[in-house]
């Protein structure tokens, strides 16, 4: 239509919202959405909670808010950031409707049309739908078995500026990555914090799985290394409730107040009851006991899609091995049955299971796409004896 903006060409839909209304058809089995289980959630006890805060603070949870989010919440995120070796001032937080604003906010702020944007190869489907939405010029990094290559990353800024343009940010997610589960080695997060400041390009890191780590460890922030240069995001959605919309940023206050005008700009103020909720829920004790109960369940789920890839998978498929997060990610045979992992998507729902082909996270460069003979399997929200059953019914059709 004539009436959209150029940008509007740049949105795309969700690569899981693609497949949503399949997997909910009777008897398929949906290895494609990374939502959290929410069955571990203590409800009785939330229930009384949000009556209690309803009851006696409904007044002020009920109306707007201040832009930058709830004071008492983003305390609570300074002691929760120490954890992973970071130490923000207050005036450092700023509180988002989950980290997909911060994301959008990030972009909205740096990136001018044609500006590049440096991410991971692949990465998760929603940031380059933002990225490209505001016109970005994104180039992929590919990621190894330890994450991003500090040297490759060098080499790519090097290259994109010897072109004559500007890298704005390099977005990475360095915990339990969102498609393949990798992680970040902890002897590459130094180098390549040192690397992007030396270059002047800012990091966005984006860390929303990091909490799920199934041996309970948790790695050192890239924030907590460099500061100045890079902008966090973080999100309650995968460890309480992707509902309540809530998330944060930390970034130096003179880049915190921009992001609260230009998130006032489209939210006028984070949900004030939703930030309570998440408040409640932490600081009346059941946030650890939550967090451990639900990595151990998605640790046994992890084990099952594994030991079924070993069993069912064709020869020559290799995966990864994720330590915490929602995700593992297959590589296809060559030779195989399916050059494209698009092309095995309908095969596969009619043998009654549903993935996401690993080309819905990558840019397409020269009518080619890295991707296309990968996938990625969901585990987080699927119990193990279905798990297999849908490996087993997708490996049938590969």
């Amino acid at each position: 239509m004539k009436h959209f903006a150029n940008r509007a060409g740049g949105f795309r839909p969700s690569a899981v919202r693609d497949v949503f209304e399949v997997a909910m058809r009777p008897g398929i089995i949906s290895l494609a959405g990374g939502n959290p289980d929410l069955d571990l959630l203590p409800l009785d006890e939330l229930g009384a909670m949000s009556a209690r805060i309803i009851e006696k603070e409904g007044l002020e949870v009920l109306q707007y808010g201040s832009g930058a989010g709830l004071e008492e919440l983003a305390e609570l995120v300074c002691e929760f950031m120490k954890s992973e070796g970071s130490s923000p001032a207050l005036e450092e937080i700023q509180m988002t409707a989950g980290s997909q604003m911060g994301l959008d906010l990030a972009t909205k702020l740096f990136v001018n049309p044609g500006d590049v944007i440096l991410a991971e190869g692949p990465t998760y489907t929603g940031a380059l739908g933002t990225f490209e939405g505001y016109e970005a010029d994104v180039r992929q990094v590919a990621l190894d078995g330890d994450g991003l290559d500090p040297a490759a990353v060098r080499e790519a800024i090097k290259a994109i500026q010897s072109e004559g343009k500007e890298v704005k940010f390099l977005y990475t997610i360095p915990n339990f990555q969102n498609p393949t589960g990798v992680t970040l080695s902890d002897d590459r997060r130094e180098e390549l914090t040192r690397i992007c400041r030396e270059l002047d390009v800012l990091i966005v890191e984006d860390n929303p799985y990091g909490q799920l780590s199934f041996d309970g460890l948790r790695h050192r922030s890239l924030h907590s290394y460099d500061p100045e240069n890079v902008l966090y995001l973080g999100s309650f959605s995968k460890v309480f409730s992707p509902g309540v919309r809530v998330g944060w940023m930390v970034a130096p206050e003179r880049v915190r107040k921009f992001l609260q005008i230009a998130g006032e700009a489209v939210t006028i103020c984070p949900s004030v009851l939703s930030q309570r909720l998440v408040l409640g829920f932490m600081a009346e004790g059941m946030w650890e006991p939550h967090t451990r109960r639900t990595a151990a369940l998605y640790k046994e789920r992890c084990e099952a899609v594994l030991a079924a890839c070993e069993k069912y998978m064709p020869e020559g498929t290799t995966w990864t091995t994720p330590s915490g997060g929602f995700f593992t990610w297959l590589t296809l045979p060559e030779g195989g049955k399916y050059a494209d992992a698009a092309d095995a998507l309908a095969p596969a729902i009619e043998n009654g299971v549903v993935f996401v082909p690993g080309s819905a996270f990558f840019e397409t460069v020269d009518g080619k796409n890295p991707g296309a003979n990968q996938l990625r399997i969901a585990f987080s929200s699927v119990e193990p004896t279905v798990l297999e059953e849908g490996v087993k019914r997708l490996a049938e059709v590969l």
